[in-house]
């Protein structure tokens, strides 16, 4: 497994658009930055200013080429000439994505770290500073990247579920950011409708993906998701490892 692992590492670190895509999150932050900095400094501190939603994109670009993109140019069938295991060769892809993911969430603190300090951004915060569940904002900072990265974690698993199912990385893509951006209003649409149970409906997939920002404005999303914060977390956790088995098993079952 460890070799697999390197192996996917070392194919997504001399990926070019690994790298460059990266250049989205700055940009991003800056843009959130100025447009928010003064009135929300804090918030926008503990939340990486607001980089979520720009990370699961990245996440899902560079991502859909592990499997995808492999299908597509047929190099697939060399990696599995070289490993007697189907599972080794998807959990290889699996974890390298999630290393991935928290790569891009320690480069975030670290450009947020940078924001603070300038002061034509927003107003400087104090670090130490107890913000929201009684907590200091650097440790408000590092349980929303750790939450944040549990969501994403959801994303991944998704992401290796729809390549193992679909072999056009343009589709993927679709797929997976169409998840993203409808997944709320697509839950919120669920429970007033009153297709089901609401107390079974809640938990539908698509309610998950609200982790992240209930985590860090519980009054407006509870509302939303009706489920607390920790309900949240036990189900992004529990439809991570449904959609990754799922994804396995479509994929020790694909022909090459």
């Amino acid at each position: 497994m460890l070799a697999e692992l390197y192996q996917e590492l070392f194919k997504l670190n001399h990926r070019k658009l690994s790298w460059l895509i990266m250049l989205l999150m700055p940009l991003y932050m800056l843009v959130i930055g100025f447009a928010m900095g003064r009135v929300y400094s804090s918030l926008l501190v503990m939340s990486c200013y607001d980089v979520s939603t720009v990370i699961m994109l990245i996440l899902i670009i560079v991502g859909s080429t592990i499997f995808s993109m492999e299908f597509q140019n047929g190099t697939i069938i060399n990696l599995m000439y070289h490993t007697n295991s189907r599972a080794t060769v998807f959990f290889a892809k699996f974890l390298a994505l999630l290393l991935y993911d928290v790569l891009l969430h320690v480069v975030a603190m670290v450009i947020t770290v940078l924001l603070n300090i300038v002061p034509l951004i927003n107003s400087p915060v104090s670090w130490t500073g107890i913000y929201k569940y009684h907590q200091p904002l650097v440790v408000n900072m590092f349980m929303h990247a750790g939450v944040d990265m549990v969501s994403t974690g959801l994303i991944v698993s998704l992401i290796c579920l729809v390549s193992c199912l679909i072999n056009s990385n343009a589709i993927v893509i679709a797929v997976n950011a169409l998840f993203i951006f409808m997944s709320s209003g697509l839950s919120t649409n669920l429970l007033m409708a009153h297709v089901g149970p609401s107390k079974i409906i809640r938990w539908n997939p698509f309610n998950m993906i609200n982790l992240t920002d209930q985590y860090h404005n519980y009054a407006t999303y509870h509302l939303t998701t009706m489920l607390s914060t920790n309900q949240l977390l036990v189900g992004t956790l529990c439809y991570t490892a449904l959609f990754t088995l799922i994804g396995y098993l479509i994929f020790r079952k694909k022909h090459f």
